[in-house]
């Protein structure tokens, strides 16, 4: 820091007015929610409009006096009046006077750079200044403080307190725009204005509101909401590209869109992401962290001259943190606190590995920084407007995951905002007024980088207590509310297209058979579900799925116009990957059919022309495809971010050898170094450990010692004295290799042109006909399957366009052995049921014909064709 410096001050009146503001909100409220709800508008940290009267002048006015003279400047060029509010119940509740209350703010050198994921040594800029206590609340207006953009790092920021022992605690702040080191270290002050000025896809926003809209519905209050997408692209960001990063994935799209303009083939891989106009992307919040494994913000050695050391709440691990005894400097007001130390961190860029889900909850309004390769939030918008550019646009959905925290999420957020332990951690207190009012205010702000469609994690799991019956109930107040959430980008104001997984009444124990998914739907009609054969619990590797689930998918042709639908997604084809392949009974085999061993057993199960066909062309609803599943690319469920459950988690995944890795794949240098380095050389001798832990967690019910000791016993090359930490050490060089081993970049080589270019086309057959959106019409469509199935699951169907110009006859293999089929035999078969339309047998041309089908050799119907299992056709017939 130079000389001429001048600290960051607390401006007076400033902060007066807000807290004038504050009382007056309060007071014009008789419902303490609907008071939150405006208050939460002004929590965290805001870059607040210029105002004549802030010109740095002197310490009388409570503003800065270095050598800069610019209005709220100071010598840092970058530095602007930022508000600050925090939500506080826990400093109060502990009577803590006000006057041991501070905002801490942490300037870090000018040319620091946060997407560096090395970790290194760096001295902040340390400032203190008092804030005004408000109720619950304390707040402040700030005088040149350092705001990050694109090219900056702001100042960090976090408020501080000395408890009644005499050490000092900090809160970070739950609604943060950015979080460059992690959920657990201090948030940044962001400038979103400069954000949302400055993004290259305004005119897309701009266009909502015009009579060129791409929404064709308008709420009664006239705001346009989006509309669902025509298909839909399942994407996990971390491990999407070699980058795992949304950069990467911008990249991708910028690519695929250069190429669509100048009319350039699309290299194979690249066709598993194009096709789509929606994308949703699985949860961008920032995640918990491990203790023993991450550590990105870790306070060293302060150097000022009076410091005393404590513990620091809600750090990245248990390190010790200094802090400085703060005096009042001459020249200044009584609220003005001024330190000149500085306190040394080491820093790094988080690097994590999890599917997204694991979240803390505080931060949730800030992108993750380990999908941010740049560590700026601004490659979130850039990621969107790559997607929004395309010629065709792509809407982006955001995977958003309220209904829980990770149980470190109670390190960050006070007490108010947690009603207890759950089934994933820590479960929220949504009838909290004020908690209830912030969640919402987590879900606006992460929507307002641009989000199309918000897709509502779990909303089963939006459960709240009732004191009267002593019971929980399904909180469908506070999910009604997270409809009403609107957004604002580029000065445009719209509902996005809102999406709900609802799998009610589950954890119930008959819940696959109780629920409709359709609750959520009927309580907002414009709203989406995911489909019963959408939600969890999905095995199309299993013989006999397709004929058992008969009564879900019929379910879909009846009410799925507004479900998504489709088999594959991140948690289907997880739980495909634990099924034991090897069980002889109460189970159904695995399907013979689908492949020659399980890898491609399961590469089929979640990718192949029949399902695809059934959903894209001709079933309703958005269909969803998966990427990883597209790609035929492993997939799995890994997280090196639990300190308790890794052991257990890794040996869920035991099965992952059986379905996921082929000799050839593990014996490739590429995959799975760290376990090969621990002594496993051959994927048999690994399958055999992984079943060896799995029935240790079992027979032990996760005792780690007692696991230990039984596992020493046998040949294994981890030694014959394992402990506790040797299966820990093991379980996060499974995890890291498995992250790696499914990253999609190495499996690009892998795919099979005509195959690809075969499910482009199925997914551009959809978009040719967007009125297969709407349920299936009574009176005139059918849809059905062979009575009996002689061996042989065929699905058929009759559809009719709502213009009358084409309809449209689809049949497919689901499984089995081969069968003849024929726009004849179909009509026949149809004809012997007596609520079935009349299906015409002339006309008929092939409009989609999976590779494989072929004229059928054995009929005597000429247009007879033959289907293989997982091969369909789709006949058009023009009117």
């Amino acid at each position: 820091m130079s000389s001429g410096y001048a600290p960051p001050t607390l401006l007076s009146d400033r902060t007066d007015d807000l807290v004038s503001w504050y009382e007056t909100t309060v007071e014009s409220h008789d419902d303490a929610f609907e008071a939150a709800k405006e208050l939460a508008t002004r929590l965290g940290a805001h870059v607040a409009p210029e105002d004549d009267t802030d010109t740095n002048t002197g310490a009388d006015t409570d503003t800065n006096t270095g050598a800069d003279t610019d209005t709220n400047t100071g010598a840092d060029a970058d530095t602007a009046t930022v508000e600050f509010g925090f939500w506080t119940p826990e400093i109060v509740d502990a009577d803590v006077p006000e006057s041991a209350v501070e905002l801490e703010l942490l300037t870090s050198p000018a040319d620091l750079d946060p997407g560096e994921t090395d970790h290194r040594e760096v001295s902040f800029r340390r400032d203190r200044v008092s804030v005004r206590r408000a109720g619950e609340y304390h707040w402040a207006v700030v005088g040149g403080v350092r705001t990050g953009t694109r090219g900056t790092l702001g100042s960090l920021y976090q408020l501080v307190y000395e408890d009644e022992n005499g050490e000092e605690q900090t809160i970070q702040d739950p609604v943060s725009y950015s979080v460059p080191f992690g959920a657990f270290a201090p948030a940044e002050v962001y400038d979103v204005g400069v954000l949302d000025e400055t993004r290259t896809d305004r005119e897309y926003f701009e266009a909502l509101g015009t009579e060129d809209e791409r929404v064709s519905t308008t709420e009664d209050d006239g705001l346009p909401r989006i509309d669902p997408a025509t298909s839909m692209l399942e994407i996990h960001p971390g491990t999407a590209t070699e980058r795992g990063s949304l950069a990467g994935l911008a990249e991708v799209y910028e690519d695929i869109a250069g190429k669509q303009r100048a009319g350039d083939a699309l290299e194979p891989w690249e066709r598993a992401f194009a096709g789509y106009d929606g994308i949703q992307v699985m949860p961008l919040e920032p995640l918990t962290e491990n203790k023993e494994q991450h550590d990105f913000w870790s306070v060293k050695q302060g150097e000022s001259a009076n410091t005393s050391t404590s513990e620091a709440s809600g750090g990245s691990s248990d390190e010790q943190r200094e802090s400085a005894d703060i005096s009042t400097s001459e020249g200044s007001s009584d609220e003005q606190r001024e330190s000149d130390d500085k306190l040394t961190v080491e820093v790094a860029r988080p690097e994590i590995i999890n599917w997204g889900y694991d979240i803390v909850v505080s931060a949730f309004s800030a992108p993750n920084p380990a999908i941010l390769e740049t560590g700026r939030p601004d490659e979130l918008v850039d990621f969107i407007a790559a997607c929004h550019d395309l010629p065709r646009p792509v809407k982006v959905v955001f995977d958003v995951a309220l209904g829980h925290a990770d149980n470190r999420g109670a390190e960050l957020l006070n007490d108010r905002y947690i009603l207890g332990p759950g089934m994933y951690g820590k479960h929220l207190d949504y009838t909290e007024p004020t908690a209830r009012a912030v969640f919402l205010e987590m879900q606006r702000r992460k929507m307002d980088f641009g989000a199309d469609g918000i897709r509502v994690d779990g909303a089963q799991d939006f459960t709240s207590y009732d004191p009267e019956t002593g019971e929980m109930y399904h909180d469908d107040d506070f999910l009604a509310e997270m409809d009403r959430v609107t957004q604002e980008v580029a000065g445009t104001e719209y509902r996005p297209w809102m999406i709900y997984e609802d799998g009610r009444p589950w954890p119930r124990v008959d819940w696959e058979l109780a629920a409709s998914y359709r609750t959520l739907i009927e309580q907002h009609p414009h709203s989406f579900q995911w489909s019963p054969i959408t939600f969890a619990h999905n095995t199309p590797a299993l013989l006999t799925f397709w004929a058992t689930k008969w009564w879900r998918v019929r379910e879909v042709g009846e009410f799925g116009g507004n479900w998504l639908t489709g088999v594959a997604n991140h948690d289907t084809v997880r739980r495909g990957t634990q099924i034991d392949p090897t069980v002889e009974f109460n189970q159904s085999p695995v399907n013979p059919y689908l492949g020659e061993d399980y890898p491609d057993t399961i590469d089929e199960a979640y990718d192949n022309a029949a399902s695809s066909m059934l959903f894209h062309c001709f079933l309703p609803g958005v269909p969803m495809d998966f990427a990883h599943a597209n790609m035929r690319a492993p997939w799995g469920f890994v997280r090196d971010t639990d300190l308790t459950w890794n052991v257990k988690v890794v040996s869920d995944e035991s099965k992952f050898c059986y379905w996921q890795v082929r000799d050839e794949d593990f014996d490739d240098d590429r995959f799975f170094r760290r376990v090969k380095d621990l002594g496993f050389e051959s994927n048999d001798k690994l399958l055999v450990w992984m079943n060896a832990l799995s029935a240790a967690v079992e027979a032990t019910d996760y005792d780690l010692d007692v696991m230990a000791d039984m596992l020493s016993a046998m040949d294994q090359p981890l030694g014959d004295d394992l402990s506790a930490a040797d299966l820990e050490a093991y379980s996060y060089a499974w995890m890291r290799d498995v992250h790696e081993f499914a990253n999609l970049s190495h499996w690009h080589d892998e795919q099979d042109d005509e195959r690809m270019k075969f499910r482009l086309e199925t997914r551009e057959f959809r978009h040719d006909r967007p009125w297969l959106l709407a349920d299936l019409d009574e009176d005139d469509d059918y849809f059905s399957y062979r009575h009996p199935t002689d061996g042989t699951v065929l699905y058929y169907g009759f559809r009719h366009s709502p213009a009358g110009d084409e309809q449209l006859l689809f049949a497919a293999n689901m499984e089995g052995v081969t069968v003849d089929t024929s726009p004849e035999y179909l009509a026949e078969d149809a004809a012997e049921d007596e609520n079935a339309p009349e299906i015409p047998t002339d006309g008929w041309e092939p409009a989609l014909v999976a590779p494989g089908a072929e004229e059928s050799s054995s009929s005597t119907d000429p247009s007879a064709v033959e289907l293989d299992n997982g091969e369909a056709i789709v006949w058009r017939r023009e009117l």
